[in-house]
């Protein structure tokens, strides 16, 4: 068939899916976090195996055990969903990989929806590990059938870096699964040296990642990922840009004459390959979104190009950002037009829980989620939001901290999902160095991962697919850690009690784990869909004539 007749119009995330679907990955695990959170979603639905997981670094070491067993895996998640994966991010740059695993970074420049606009191209650098980054949809599929080929090649886990508009920015895809290589049969062999990182093994594994490194730079000097087109002008000056991800697209269209040298592997540098790109224009720039990474080190390897301002490292490009980047065009920019603010749905059950909140001036030590909302008007009682699973940690830290009568206002708030994530670790310390005026959390339980686009999580005793599996009670984690008041309610049935609880709560110098529990309004249709069929897949097969069981499924 020809493979022009197989054009599809895919996002970036799509684009991806695909691509993992035609190299034979085995397993893609992570953890959901916008803009990354349809790839694995994707990849289910297009016939691959995907999976949820509590946090990124439980899907870090899942994807890493996958590899070690010589499979292919992918790992997913947002900007600082890496943060919470370092931990063994940076080990696995030591131990290598037996088979493939692409680490998928997907960051948020302008934070679209996150806290904070961190360029994960710092992490390459800083764990040692090769970055690919591709500028479109057919460049992720491409790239990551590359990403693989090198992760096996170096036995190395590639970081694969993508930003919001590549991920969900569409445009045309031929794929060409012919050319994917076949997956080898997983296997496992024993190799102390190479996986155990005490000390006497860890050194050498050091020196052998360095040396996979050189091997990488020398091979990227001339590899396909870094792309050149040369472009003749007559007369005049001729512009070079040196350019990669998104600014690719942008700088294509804000200087379509100029000579560029896009940069897909932005980890190790193609330095030589600069060097000869800038020596044959006469004026270089480099284009890139967010910090100066790639500028930086062109600079520091004595190579004469201009960076683009500082005032243009904040927030995304656009090609009118472009084009005054080129024109050295450094005054104010026009301020974006205000939007609507956003806001809970109106039929969301945690109103209740932030007019009670707001009516009693509590202090609110806030966590990551649609609940976030809660800082704008008309409540605003979120006083702090840090990180996933934060809110117990301040809340805690305020409590120890605050003279009695504001520690007593003191109260933390946290979604289930985030609960999973990483608030299990803080009804732990809260255990461990209770405050003398004990504390009070809530869990604000609407039993999906909202934010993202209702995912499933452990706690809602289902699979990524939405089928049954192993549920983790939230309740029953927080009494079986000591916790001596746990209660359950649903806050939007009874408001009053909600209140009156919440009150003696905070009056009791007691730890006190409330789970205000209602099915987001948004995903109560699908959940009660999904138990159905739950229920109907599990029910026996009934002859005919025969009395279904009690509560069966209608």
């Amino acid at each position: 068939m020809n493979r022009q007749m197989n054009r599809q119009l895919l996002s970036g995330d799509e684009a991806v899916a695909l691509a993992a679907l035609h190299a034979g990955v085995s397993l893609g695990t992570g953890y959901p976090g916008t803009p990354s959170t349809e790839i694995l979603e994707t990849f289910f639905q297009l016939g691959g195996r995907a999976q949820w997981a509590p946090n990124e670094k439980v899907a870090m070491e899942v994807a890493l055990g996958a590899a070690f067993a010589g499979g292919r895996a992918l790992v997913t998640m947002k900007h600082v969903g890496l943060n919470v994966a370092a931990d063994p991010l940076f080990t696995a740059a030591y131990t290598g990989v037996s088979g493939a695993m692409i680490v998928l970074t997907a960051d948020d420049p302008g934070m679209s929806s996150s806290q904070n606009e961190q360029d994960n191209r710092r992490y390459a650098v800083a764990a040692g590990l090769p970055m690919v980054e591709p500028s479109d949809s057919q460049e992720s599929y491409d790239f990551f059938l590359a990403a693989i080929d090198m992760s096996e090649r170096w036995g190395i886990p590639v970081l694969f870096r993508m930003t919001t508009r590549v991920c969900h920015g569409k445009s045309v895809v031929v794929p060409h699964p012919e050319t994917a290589s076949a997956p080898p049969p997983p296997h496992f062999e024993h190799d102390l040296p190479d996986r155990v990182m005490i000390p006497a093994y860890a050194r050498p594994a050091h020196l052998r990642l360095r040396a996979k490194l050189a091997e990488i730079a020398a091979w990227g000097e001339t590899c396909d990922l870094n792309r050149e087109v040369a472009r003749v002008v007559a007369g005049g000056s001729v512009l070079g840009i040196v350019a990669s991800g998104i600014s690719v697209q942008h700088a294509a269209e804000a200087a379509p004459g100029a000579s560029m040298l896009t940069l897909g592997l932005t980890y190790p540098l193609p330095v030589e390959r600069i060097r000869r790109f800038a020596a044959s224009v006469d004026r270089c720039v480099v284009l890139e979104e967010g910090d100066p990474v790639v500028a930086d080190a062109v600079l520091a390897a004595g190579i004469p190009i201009e960076a683009k301002a500082d005032m243009f490292r904040f927030g995304e490009l656009d090609v009118a950002r472009v084009r005054r980047i080129l024109a050295h065009d450094m005054s104010p920019e026009a301020t974006a037009p205000s939007g609507k603010a956003p806001e809970l749905c109106p039929a969301c059950p945690y109103h209740t829980v932030y007019n009670t909140l707001r009516k009693h001036d509590c202090i609110g030590s806030g966590d990551i989620g649609c609940y976030s909302l809660g800082v704008l008007p008309p409540y605003q009682v979120m006083d702090t939001l840090v990180d996933m699973g934060a809110s117990i940690g301040v809340g805690l830290g305020l409590r120890h901290t605050l003279p009695p009568d504001q520690a007593r206002r003191v109260v933390s708030i946290i979604g289930d999902s985030t609960f999973i994530h990483s608030g299990i670790t803080g009804l732990v310390e809260m255990i461990y160095n209770p405050p003398p005026t004990g504390h009070v959390v809530i869990v604000l339980d609407n039993g999906t991962t909202a934010m993202t686009g209702q995912q499933e999580h452990p706690a809602t005793g289902r699979t990524l697919e939405h089928t049954r599996t192993g549920q983790v009670s939230i309740e029953a984690v927080a009494r079986a850690l000591g916790i001596p008041s746990v209660t359950v309610l649903d806050p939007h049935d009874d408001p009053d009690g909600f209140e009156r609880l919440l009150l003696e709560r905070l009056a009791a110098s007691e730890l006190s784990v409330i789970v205000a529990r209602r099915p987001c309004v948004l995903a109560a249709a699908d959940i009660r869909r999904w138990e159905l069929q739950a229920t109907a897949r599990v029910l026996p097969q009934l002859p005919d004539g025969a009395c279904e069981p009690a509560g069966a499924a209608r």
